[in-house]
């Protein structure tokens, strides 16, 4: 599968902007399922895809286009009260802009990954039909 080593760096780079998210950017506050639940989403999901993609499926570059999507749609949720002047963080505006372009990234390149492999998986072209026998002239 072509592109399985970008959609693998970028699933790592998410998750390594999920960890950065969580840790500077959550409160403290936060309810201890919540806090683990967006554990799962920022840093497990991309780690278990990657290792997916490493091992050479298919459906995995099209979860990470999938989960690309909606992490593209979170970031761009975030950015927009940051941006209109509701609150104020520059290290939110910071860490949405990078997540978004990784975001961006995923799925873009899991996008071709997933058709770079479907190509691959053609049937075998039909063979031209057998000339006549010389014994039936």
């Amino acid at each position: 599968m072509r592109h399985r080593a970008i959609v693998a760096v970028t699933l790592l780079s998410v998750s390594v902007i999920g960890v950065s998210t969580i840790g500077l950017a959550f409160s403290s506050e936060l309810p201890p399922t919540t806090y683990v639940l967006w554990w799962l989403f920022l840093v497990l999901v991309p780690l278990v895809l990657a290792c997916f993609v490493m091992v050479g499926w298919t459906w995995p570059a099209m979860a990470s286009v999938v989960y690309g999507t909606i992490g593209l749609a979170l970031d761009l949720s975030t950015l927009a009260p940051l941006v209109g002047g509701l609150h104020e963080s520059g290290l939110k505006v910071v860490l949405s802009l990078f997540s978004g372009c990784a975001n961006f990234l995923l799925i873009v390149f899991g996008g071709r990954a997933f058709w770079s492999a479907l190509e691959g998986r053609r049937p075998p072209e039909s063979r031209p039909p057998s000339p006549p026998s010389p014994s039936s002239s």
